[in-house]
């Protein structure tokens, strides 16, 4: 007991601790902790049902960023996975959109055409977000690979339409009749394997038990793309071949042909 405990004063005197300070019992931490030389706390959580990882850290964030100056916070282990993983995504986004043109453009022939297939890219998007909206699921790593995989299903309904129209077009039909020749004569390719892909991963969506989290957001995130993309691609993928086509016929319409510059020189 410290308050029994006596000590020599500035006279040479023996007096009691109690007589010069007190003592009190409190918690602190059973270990000293370091991060990177500097004093630390090592804080676990997870987050609440119906709240990502992504938005649990960004309320720690918040949270740091009130406290007195001094006072810092780093990210290990799988939240700095996940953070360097976010800051990665837009640019694999972007390299993944320039691969596909590349290879559109390689199949096609053309840097004008394959645009009607990427702008199709989007329809497929809205229904995952929409279904994984509707079902509170959050926004994770698991929705970003069913997000990919809806993107590329979309695609390949699309190049069915465009490939077929503008072989038809090269054999010496009507963009307007060629498209619309192509989008009947796809459709029920197109229908059956969308439903072939989303009775596949339906059980996905539906499952309960031990991991069916991550299994539920790539589930219900490709289900609704295949949706929306059978649905909006039928429509939309025939609507901007025959405007990029038009477009593309309007600019050569207007480029000097090599007869006409040679007759300008002759003048």
């Amino acid at each position: 007991d410290l308050r029994r405990l006596y000590v020599r004063n500035a006279s040479g005197k023996m007096v009691p601790f109690s007589s010069f300070a007190s003592g009190q019992w409190s918690y602190g931490s059973p270990r000293l902790e370091r991060y990177n030389g500097f004093p630390s706390l090592n804080i676990w959580g997870e987050p609440a049902p119906g709240r990502s990882s992504g938005e649990a850290m960004r309320a720690m964030e918040e949270i740091v960023s009130k406290l007195p100056p001094g006072i810092g916070y780093e990210w290990t282990g799988i939240s700095y996975q996940e953070r360097m993983a976010t800051a990665q995504a837009p640019a694999l986004y972007s390299f993944s959109i320039f691969v596909i043109f590349l290879c559109l453009a390689a199949l096609y022939e053309s840097w004008v055409i394959p645009l009607s297939v990427l702008l199709i890219l989007p329809l497929g998007a809205i229904g995952g977000v929409l279904a994984s909206t509707l079902r509170e699921l959050p926004s994770d790593v698991y929705f970003q690979i069913g997000l990919l995989s809806t993107l590329g299903l979309t695609t390949k309904n699309a190049i069915l339409i465009v490939q077929f129209a503008k072989a038809k077009v090269q054999e010496g039909m009507g963009v307007m009749e060629a498209t619309m020749e192509g989008a009947r004569l796809r459709f029920r390719p197109i229908v059956m394997t969308s439903l072939a892909f989303g009775f596949g991963v339906l059980p996905l969506a539906l499952t309960k038990g031990a991991g069916a989290g991550a299994q539920n957001a790539i589930g219900t995130c490709v289900v609704g793309g295949m949706i929306s993309g059978t649905l909006l691609v039928t429509v939309f993928a025939p609507l901007f071949f025959v405007l990029i086509s038009a477009l593309r016929s309007k600019k050569a319409s207007h480029s000097p042909t090599p007869d006409t510059v040679g007759k300008a020189n002759e003048e």
